[in-house]
């Protein structure tokens, strides 16, 4: 008697751990959700911008633990999309973002369900767009006016060209001129410190660097130059 309600133990034990399933297909359960897109066109200063659906766009899941993906679906024109027939547990759904060197960058989202249970998964937003994945750093250049010397007013520098080079190394990269109302603005910068700089002129109208040091910490920032930090030049007219 004593043989037999071990043996029926060891069953029932077996039968638990055989009966027991991983993350995956073979349930009732589903996982849902949207994507959405946002494009970040070149000039375009309020990163991020222009969302939409993301319609026709891959999306992929991870069951539990797993190192690789266990399925993929599309969205449809509203950027829905719906992985069904999952068993209980923790899922991982990602798609990819688009970086300007045309690298994939994957953007996740996690949840877990219950035996034949929903899991809505929150919204995944995912990039595109050449000035994605990059930082814009804007300022201001003011101009003091003399002609043989004499003082001709002041004003915003329109067209003045103002250059950015990263820190330590001696040549420019980039170069703009200067708008009406005295902005400037370098984009699709990555991480790291730059310097930014223009020249104003001595009486003798020598030029002479003017020269901030600006860090861009993250990918996506809009760096404005304090106002005490506005560019300030001397021209001869």
């Amino acid at each position: 008697m004593k043989n037999k309600l071990l043996l029926f133990l060891c069953m029932g034990l077996l039968c638990l751990v055989a009966c027991k399933r991983d993350e995956g297909e073979g349930g009732t359960g589903v996982v849902q959700g949207y994507v959405k897109m946002i494009n970040h066109p070149d000039d375009d200063y309020t990163l991020p911008a222009d969302t939409i659906d993301a319609a026709k766009t891959d999306v992929f899941i991870v069951y539990g633990n797993s190192d690789f993906y266990g399925d993929d679906v599309e969205t449809d024109d509203k950027g829905f999309y719906k992985f069904k027939y999952l068993t209980p547990g923790d899922y991982t759904v990602y798609s990819y973002s688009t970086l300007p060197s045309g690298e994939k960058v994957p953007v996740t989202a996690s949840v877990s369900i219950g035996k034949g249970g929903t899991g809505n998964v929150p919204t995944i937003y995912v990039h595109s767009g050449k000035a994605y994945g990059t930082s814009i750093v804007k300022g201001k250049v003011y101009a003091m006016y003399f002609h043989n010397d004499i003082y001709r007013g002041q004003g915003w520098a329109y067209e003045h060209r103002v250059y950015i080079r990263k820190e330590g190394v001696p040549y420019h990269f980039d170069d703009v001129r200067v708008g009406l109302d005295g902005v400037f603005a370098f984009q699709k910068l990555q991480p790291g410190d730059y310097e930014v700089f223009t020249f104003t002129e001595n009486s003798e109208e020598v030029p002479l660097p003017v020269i901030e040091t600006i860090s861009v910490e993250n990918i996506g920032e809009i760096i404005e130059m304090e106002p005490d930090t506005t560019f300030v030049v001397r021209i001869q007219v």
